[in-house]
């Protein structure tokens, strides 16, 4: 995007005085955003504004620039699929993007559809209060400025609020420092440096081949041993590009059909179910295909402890094959949970960085950091020298966001304090107390256990049609009740012991990642396409678990 275009979009008048009460006020300029803006914007007519933090569109993709990062879905899944004209004029590169081509896609989006006119960049929302007496939410940034709204739609994200763990000495230290998800847009030159990364999740698999690239010398401190698969990234054939235009309506019709929402289907054989030549052949197969589509090689690796064993010894194998040294090998094939119980990574020579020798594995189960010194890391076994520390450990997931808000309901009381056991709603959508307040693949909905442009878009298309809903019968306000979430959130952990999904105790999936943070199972488990048949029965239902009034 040109400067030219940013400070257009965020021409949006600075003022201590109060804004005209909007109809809607979304909260974040990402797939999420953009999509809701269009929806409410364009299709009924309504007075929108959007705050974004970022001098740019684009959320998760505006901030996450680190070495290696690219998409997990498949480039041509990974996009609106609302538009046939949009699906048959774009055309992607690659079979997983990185970065500036999402951007690149999402910018345009908002220029396609006029978007940026409704969008004000550089702008953090920093209070959202509940006003009940006037039905209104004041919202209020950290330059001062306050607007007034009658519907809050939060499309903050799911993975927005940055995890920098509070390891005791980081302020002492001489080199530099970065986390992942805030990393600096100008890049950053690893050439003759020492590095340490610290996180082994899906960003720090993608992240340690290109940084062992040009860094000096890099180490990697694991806490916890990960499965991966690779990637495979190809540059797409125009063969390929020609079948996603001529079949787009099939490919959104199965996007819309499976669990996860990605445009294959799980096969409906058990690993438990053929013979072992027949399983390591068909193992191989995917393997050699790569990606996420792997998990699919079999319907019961996710609910048989068993059948899963066989995936997880498969894929331990391969890295025992990959690293030339066994003490590292044991190491990172010394892996505590089912493979894909936490997010499954995929990756591009990741164990392969392991037989460089300028890389080096530190086992922190085996050797905790005892503090971070001015110029490298100490641990239990010794200190490492590093100029320049890489933290990609991952964020406070799908509560951060929200939380770090300040978002007040009903007589004042905070989001915090009604989340202070875990996150509690209904359908991911919205929390008693807090009426009119939507959340865009909020806590307990699928989100990030799928294919997150299919999630977007069904929540953003039931706000919608919610919204018109309430607007052609004359109502002002929808609420849920405690009912409900309790209801909801029974149905979320039934979903969830059915799986084997809580057994990763160390999954952010279950806040593990963060200090005090409650443990509760944050995402709905029981598949993208379940969830829309029951968010459709409840809107049919005249919204049954929300009341609407006038």
């Amino acid at each position: 995007m040109s400067n030219a275009s940013i400070s257009s979009a965020a021409a949006a008048p600075q003022s201590d005085q109060q804004s005209p009460t909007l109809d809607a006020l979304i909260v974040g300029a990402g797939f999420s955003g953009l999509y809701q803006l269009l929806c409410l914007r364009d299709k009924l007519g309504l007075e929108v504004r959007v705050l974004e933090a970022g001098a740019g569109i684009g959320g998760t993709w505006y901030w996450n620039r680190y070495p290696g990062a690219r998409c997990d879905s498949e480039s041509h899944s990974y996009c609106y699929s609302f538009s046939e004209e949009l699906m048959q004029e774009w055309e992607w590169s690659e079979r997983y993007p990185e970065p500036p081509e999402i951007l690149r896609y999402l910018n345009h989006v908002a220029d396609r559809f006029q978007l940026k006119r409704s969008i004000q960049f550089n702008t953090r929302v920093k209070s959202v209060h509940y006003d009940q007496h006037a039905n209104v939410w004041q919202v209020g940034t950290e330059g001062g400025e306050r607007f007034t709204t009658r519907f809050l739609i939060t499309a903050v994200g799911c993975l927005s609020a940055a995890n920098v763990p509070k390891i005791a000495g980081l302020d002492s230290f001489a080199g530099r420092w970065y986390h992942t998800g805030e990393w600096p847009h100008e890049g950053v030159d690893f050439s003759g440096k020492r590095v340490g990364l610290i996180g082994t999740g899906s960003t720090g698999i993608q992240a340690t081949p290109v940084i062992a690239a040009t860094a000096a010398h890099l180490t990697v401190f694991q806490r916890t041993a990960n499965y991966s698969v690779p990637a495979r990234n190809v540059p797409l054939t125009e063969e390929f590009k020609r079948y996603v235009k001529q079949n787009a309506k099939s490919i959104r019709q199965l996007m819309h059909a499976t669990t996860n929402g990605h445009p294959f289907a799980i096969d409906e054989r058990s690993a438990l179910q053929v013979t072992p030549e027949e399983r390591q052949a068909l193992y191989e197969a995917a393997w050699e295909r790569g990606g996420l589509q792997f998990r699919a090689t079999f319907q019961d690796l996710l609910v048989s402890k068993a059948a899963n064993d066989t995936a997880s010894e498969f894929l331990k194998n391969k890295i025992r094959s990959i690293v030339k040294d066994p003490a590292t090998a044991a190491k990172l094939a010394d892996i505590d949970h089912p493979y894909a119980a936490k997010r499954p990574p995929i990756d591009t020579d990741y164990f392969e960085t392991f037989n460089r020798s300028n890389v080096a594995l530190v086992d922190l189960r085996a050797t905790p950091i005892e503090r971070i010194m001015p110029h490298g890391i100490r641990t239990t076994a010794g200190d490492h020298a590093l100029d320049i520390i890489v933290f990609a450990t991952g964020f406070d997931a799908m509560t951060g966001p929200l939380l770090r808000m300040d978002v007040r309901g009903r007589g004042g009381v905070s989001l915090a304090d009604a989340w202070s056991a875990g996150p509690r709603n209904y359908l991911g959508l919205q929390v008693a107390g807090f009426p009119n307040l939507f959340t865009i693949t909020g806590p307990g909905s699928p989100s990030v256990l799928c294919n997150m442009p299919v999630a977007i878009e069904q929540h953003v298309e039931w706000i919608t049609d919610c919204i018109a809903h309430m607007r052609k019968h004359g109502l002002t306000r929808i609420e849920t009740s405690a009912e409900a979430m309790d209801k909801w959130v029974a149905e979320v952990n039934r979903a969830a012991a059915a799986t084997l999904l809580p057994q990763a105790k160390h999954s952010w999936y279950l806040g593990a990642n963060i200090p005090g943070k409650p443990r509760v199972f944050m995402p709905y488990p029981g598949g993208m396409a379940h969830y829309r048949t029951i968010c459709d029965g409840v809107a049919a239902r005249n919204y049954e678990g929300f009341s609407l009034s006038a």
